[in-house]
Parts: structure tokens; sequence; C-alpha cells
């Protein structure tokens, strides 16, 4: 990925200096040339092309912030009702998530969203325990986390999902 970051900021500028000129639509234009002749190389190559990840890592920011949102209205929801009626219990997530920065973000944002509480991870890794203040359908939860979030994750931090 540094490469393709490195190679595109060499021809932006390969294309600034053959214009002879420094105004921001030879700026641009040289870009977006860059950026074409770099991904038309990486796709030969197989590889994934840098903008991809950027673009992963925007769509899980902005899902993050839809379930954040969404969480704390149905949170609100709940304690403000006359009656509470929670079914709070410790649900185990199986993951595929295999570095520690994986897991962290993965624990972190479920931490961070209300109604749920991550705990700690299985002595093996595979397993993430984590708390839901509502936890009737088990496999409904876990499916959401899953499809949700831990996809969104593997899409940011690996290349080939």
């Amino acid at each position: 990925m540094l490469f393709q970051i490195f190679m595109t900021v060499v021809i932006t500028v390969t294309w600034v200096l053959f214009q002879n000129s420094l105004t921001l639509i030879d700026i641009v234009i040289g870009y977006l040339i860059s950026v074409g002749v770099v991904y038309f190389f990486i796709s030969l190559k197989g590889e994934r092309f840098y903008l991809g990840r950027a673009w992963a890592t925007v769509i899980f920011i902005l899902v993050f912030f839809r379930e954040l949102i969404s969480a704390n209205l149905h949170v609100a929801k709940i304690v403000l009702s006359p009656k509470i009626k929670i079914s709070p219990g410790i649900i185990a997530i199986p993951t595929k998530l295999k570095t520690e920065t994986e897991k962290t973000l993965l624990a972190a944002v479920l931490t961070l969203t209300p109604g749920s509480l991550s705990m700690e991870f299985s002595s093996e890794g595979d397993t993430l325990f984590v708390h839901f203040l509502e936890a009737e359908d088990r496999e409904k939860q876990i499916r959401f986390i899953l499809e949700t979030f831990e996809k969104r994750i593997l899409e940011v931090t690996r290349d080939n999902v």
C-alpha cells in the first residue's frame, strides 16, 4: 500500500513538473492520472488498490456511527420506559479476527456501543465474550456483530477478504 501511495505522489509530481505550472487543476489532473496508472498496474498484479481500503475505512466509520446512534436511542427507550424489560446476558462471539489490532478494534467498537460491553477474549483468542443488555436472541446478536462489525474490520485491515 505504501508503494502505491508513493507511486501516486511521484506520478502526480512528475505530471505537474511536465505541465510547468503549479495550479490546483494541474495537481488534480495529475492525481487522477496517477490514480488511474497505479490502479491499472496494481490490478495486473492482483493486489488491492489503496483507495479501496480508504473507502472501506469510511464505510466502517459511517456504519459505526449509525449503530452508535441507533443503540443510544434504543437504550434511552429502555431507560425511559415505565417498566424496564431487559434480559441481560453474556454471549460468546466466535471471530475470524487474528491480529491484536483487529481484536482491539472490535472490542472497542462493541464497548463504545451502548447496550454491550466487551469482557475478554478466550485464551485461544477466537472467541469474544460480550455482555449485552438484551441477550434473548443470541444467534441474532452474534450474526449482527459478525455481519456488521467484524466484516467491516476485515475489509479495512486485510488485503484479501
